[in-house]
């Protein structure tokens, strides 16, 4: 581990520093070049998709190579180093509990399938057909099979993902808790209702064309590093790019392009935003607002601004959104924004004189209690120039996890249209339940009445993703059967039920041998483009196997008069492919369609300007300035006390929940991660100074405590009343009832907290 410090980080995002962190990776893993060679084979034809994030490749044909975070996803998973049995030999379930996320993943890849004994408090290696049968046995015991829980997380192929769906719901349930239920569920139910669909209607074509960019509560620098090459070029060909985010993000103020020989050479570095705005946590919804209301305000000076003709065709609620913002007083704009009226305005401006503009935005929007109704105010504010459905315009959710988008495409929904349930029975012959399931803070109380008895979950870590890690953690303790597919050892396979399996399982970089030879699987990122990806390294044990082979194994072994032929199915992915295209209309030809160079897109009603909303139009909605979040109601409860607003943010050392290592190279912090990002003013305020230590608790009005204990003050450029710090250390902070309206979203980027010295009360 490198020496605990905090250090002003100079450089740009990206260059040097980020080719010097990848080397150190590869080292660390002791493949550098076997590392190097799979690196050079990643998002290139014939060669496998980066098992990171979800931003999509030109033609997925140009090298990942230069992205520092899918660099150390890659090297993580080819990594040399093995967890098998004799590593849970020697150490107990309790021992490995005390140790950090970090060192729970350096430990290497998984080999065995394993099942925890009880009296040596270990995990045990077994054979696959115990393993199978003994999840069989415990689903079919079920007296309703509402209380077994199928996780999924994004990584999951479609194919995988599209045979867990069938399985799941053969067997009798919705419950599909996933990952979206914690990022993006705020973007797709906004959207959805709005324009006709969830997802993202832009092209990186876009990019090339768009006038002006404006990203909203995202860093892509640490989360999305490869659109730092687009914003790089929109940036050098005259795009405006502008940034909504509380805190400095190395990423979106500058990069050195690893591609760019210049650039290197000389130590040189492009500039990304033209206008930077700190707005207040949360502060985004009444940011747009003031932006759109000088947009109003500018068409009644001097006209022009608006798209009439596209408002009166494709639009409906316009005149409601015009007195709204009309009424709202820019007082209170400035106020909940942190933004003065005049920054604003100079944000709306850009907007008017953009030809085309492409809105983005990330967990920074879509984790607050409001998410939905800022989402719908980033639409509205693209529907007044008729940013929508044309060259260089659109909204662009970005989203994480390289397949979530892909998975929901595939059913992976606890409340699915009826639509997918009549063609699933139409095509399988049986009666699919059509209750509505639980999503992931559902799933959590059904564990913790008692009614959740069976917990399934295809990747991830649960126990370190989901809120209030108290309550999570038992509830998963108080399951008759844990069950989690995996790469590599993490924190929720420790954190178990009475009866626990880790069934290891093969990674995006390897390769996949059935009877009908090596497979490929299909990947949709975050524009709708859909590819293969096909693995070239040689399993990390023999014993691993495939997602898909993962799932069909297990539904033949629970449901054995099922008319699906699991087992066939697995033999050639592209039979699961075939029936893919039977269920889904967008996936027509699918096997025919996606073997071609670069695969392709699926329809974008939104972007034709075709609106499957109930009007059969865009909808302008209307939404107050948020005045009664949880930070607002717990600073009227504890009057005299500063309450601060926590938001939840990854290092860059961390991919979602997974740490390679205790670095945040671009906001200065190395060799940690307890660490508290605070403004200056309001260290002093507190009675502290830069470099102490303190606990936080969480201000919520349940009664309940919350408390984190000892992180260090470190003074930030970052609004005043706001503060930053890392999850999953922070996810014990977070209420199960902290959700989002309209999405069930944890609401972790606005947690009310106080802080208290580590020895005491402060302040």
């Amino acid at each position: 581990m490198d020496k605990q410090k905090i250090e002003f980080y100079p450089g740009p995002a990206g260059g040097w520093g980020a080719l010097r962190s990848v080397k150190n990776t590869l080292l660390h893993h002791d493949i550098a070049l076997k590392g190097a060679k799979t690196l050079l084979s990643a998002n290139q034809p014939g060669g496998f998709d980066c098992p990171g994030c979800a931003w999509p490749d030109r033609n997925h044909a140009s090298s990942f190579e230069f992205c520092e975070n899918g660099a150390k996803a890659v090297a993580a998973e080819a990594t040399a180093r093995r967890a098998g049995p004799e590593f849970f030999a020697r150490h107990s379930v309790t021992e490995m509990l005390a140790q950090s996320d970090f060192w729970l993943e350096d430990q290497g890849r998984l080999t065995h399938p394993l099942r925890y004994d009880a009296a040596s408090d270990r995990y045990l290696p077994l054979e696959w057909d115990q393993a199978f049968a003994l999840i069989a046995q415990q689903l079919q015991a079920l007296p309703d099979p509402n209380q077994a829980i199928f996780y999924t997380s994004g990584r999951a192929s479609n194919e995988a993902a599209f045979l867990y769906q069938l399985f799941v719901r053969e067997y009798g349930t919705n419950n599909f808790p996933d990952c979206s239920n914690m990022c993006h569920e705020a973007s797709g139910n906004g959207m959805r209702a709005q324009i006709g669909v969830g997802k993202g209607t832009v092209t990186l074509d876009d990019f090339e064309q768009a006038d002006a960019i404006f990203i909203f509560g995202q860093n892509p620098g640490t989360n999305h590093p490869r659109m730092l090459g687009e914003l790089r070029a929109a940036h050098k060909r005259g795009a405006r790019i502008v940034s909504f985010n509380p805190l400095h993000e190395r990423g979106l103020e500058r990069f050195q392009d690893p591609q760019s020989k210049l650039e290197m050479a000389t130590l040189g570095a492009t500039p990304i935003s033209t206008h930077y705005f700190q707005v207040r946590a949360g502060g985004d919804l009444a940011a747009v607002k003031g932006m759109m209301k000088h947009v109003l305000e500018q068409e009644a000076a001097r006209g022009g601004v608006l798209d009439h003709a596209f408002i009166a065709e494709h639009t409906t609620g316009f005149e409601a959104l015009a007195a709204d913002l009309q009424a709202e007083d820019w007082a209170l704009l400035a106020q909940e924004s942190g933004l003065s009226e005049a920054q604003m305005r100079a944000a709306g401006e850009v907007y008017i004189g953009a030809g085309s503009s492409i809105v983005c935005w990330g967990m920074g929007i879509t984790q607050h209690m409001h998410s939905v109704a800022t989402v719908q105010m980033l639409v509205n504010l693209l529907l007044l120039r008729g940013n929508l459905g044309r060259p260089g315009a659109g909204a662009c959710p970005v989203r994480g996890h390289s397949n979530v988008q892909g998975d929901r495409s595939m059913g992976i929904w606890e409340k699915p249209p009826a639509a997918l349930l009549d063609r699933l029975e139409q095509v399988f012959g049986f009666a699919p339940p059509r209750a509505p399931g639980a999503d992931t803070v559902e799933a959590i109380r059904l564990m913790l009445s008692g009614q959740g008895r069976v917990f399934f979950a295809l990747g991830g870590n649960f126990a370190a993703a989901a809120p209030d890690s108290d309550a999570t953690w038992r509830a998963l303790r108080q399951c008759d059967l844990t069950v989690h597919v995996a790469t590599k050892l993490n924190r929720s396979h420790l954190v178990h039920g009475r009866e626990a399996l880790i069934l290891p399982c093969l990674g995006r970089t390897e390769i996949d041998s059935q009877a009908g030879g090596p497979q490929s699987v299909s990947v949709e990122d975050s524009m709708s483009m859909v590819h293969l990806s096909g693995g070239i390294n040689p399993p990390a044990s023999e014993l691993l196997l495939s997602e898909p082979a993962i799932v069909a194994r297990l539904a033949a072994a629970t449901l054995p008069a099922s008319r699906t032929r699991w087992l066939w199915l697995i033999e050639d992915y592209a039979r699961i492919r075939d029936l893919i295209a039977q269920v889904f209309d967008d996936f027509h030809d699918f096997n025919a369609r996606v073997a071609t160079r670069g695969g392709f897109r699926l329809r974008n009603t939104a972007s034709e300007r075709v609106w499957n909303t109930a009007s059969g139009k865009a909808g302008f909605m209307a939404h107050a300035v948020p005045r009664d979040t949880p930070v607002h109601r717990a600073t009227a409860r504890l009057p005299g006390q500063q309450v601060f607003s926590l938001m939840t943010m990854r290092s860059h050392d961390q991919y979602n929940t997974t740490v390679y290592g205790m670095d945040d190279r671009y906001r200065g912090v190395f060799g940690q991660r307890r660490v508290v990002f605070i403004h200056a003013d309001d260290i002093r305020a507190l009675g502290c100074k830069d470099g102490d230590w303190v606990d936080l608790l969480s201000a919520w009005d349940d009664g309940q405590e919350r408390r984190i204990e000892r992180f260090r003050l470190v003074a930030y450029d970052i609004p005043r009343g706001n503060i930053g710090a890392y999850y999953p250390e922070t996810n014990p902070l977070v209420p199960l009832a902290a959700t989002a309206i309209g999405a069930g979203t944890p609401t972790s980027k606005a947690v009310p907290v106080t802080l208290r010295a580590h020895t005491g009360i402060v302040g």
